[in-house]
């Protein structure tokens, strides 16, 4: 293809590498000469830093200053809103609590009341007090005498009466009936004791003979006789009739009255 080759491919190159080229290296040289020689010392000088010495130097400063306006503003209205606050609500009841409350209370009640419990309460009190102490002491003198004498009247109308009673009378007729009636009762109790026991004691022998005597008669055999134990008569004391329960028997004269 020598017509595309030469007819176009060639006499293209030669445009781009010699025409265009150039241009663009030529606009792109002019347009970064441009930026950095025109535009951004316009940019910097004419823009920025007019806005930057406006900000740092008149907006800044005229925010400082309106800040501090708005705040001793703030705070003037907040000081006149609490005054008038407490002048409208807080004042008036200090006031009255401190001007008419508290001296009505202190010098109306409190004052009256301490001056009448310690003027007249107090001494009324002391004297009571020492009144009751007084009474008391004076009840208990009274009350030890009245004891004593009614001590005096019990042991005289019944104390010493039964006291009388019980020595001349309760005590020899106690005697008199321990030794003549409970002394011989139970003396004559012992004995009827003793003689039933013996009439026991000769009855069970007798039936128990009687019942082998019927034996031997049935069955028959002789009469064998056994052993009985002899009867030990029951000891009595020296001139007494009372026995003593395992006492060996003794006479009841001795034997310097038998010789």
């Amino acid at each position: 293809m020598p017509v595309a080759r030469y007819g176009i491919g060639v006499p293209a190159a030669w445009v781009y590498r010699w025409i265009l080229t150039p241009i663009g290296a030529g606009v792109a040289f002019l347009v970064a000469g441009l930026w950095r020689y025109v535009l951004v010392p316009v940019a910097r000088y004419g823009v920025a830093l007019p806005l930057v010495w406006l900000y740092r130097h008149v907006l800044t400063p005229t925010g400082h200053g309106l800040a501090w306006v708005f705040t001793w503003l703030g705070r003037g209205l907040a000081a006149a809103l609490t005054w008038l606050t407490k002048a409208l609500f807080v004042w008036p009841w200090v006031g009255l609590w401190r001007y008419v409350v508290v001296p009505v209370v202190r010098y109306g009640i409190v004052v009256p009341l301490v001056r009448l419990y310690r003027h007249v309460l107090a001494p009324i009190g002391r004297e009571l007090v020492d009144a009751l102490r007084v009474c008391w002491r004076v009840a208990g003198f009274v009350s030890r005498a009245v004891g004593r004498v009614l001590k005096w009247i019990a042991w005289s109308l019944v104390g010493r009466p039964a006291v009388w009673v019980y020595r001349n009378v309760c005590a020899p007729v106690g005697r008199w009936v321990r030794d003549q009636v409970w002394a011989p009762a139970r003396k004559a109790a012992v004995g009827a004791g003793r003689a039933a026991r013996e009439a026991l004691a000769a009855a069970r022998a007798t039936v128990r003979q009687a019942r082998r005597d019927a034996w031997r008669a049935l069955v028959g055999g002789a009469r064998v006789h056994e052993p009985v134990e002899p009867v030990v008569a029951s000891a009595r004391t020296l001139g007494s009739t009372t026995t003593a329960s395992g006492a060996a028997p003794a006479p009841e004269i001795s034997l310097r009255k038998r010789g």
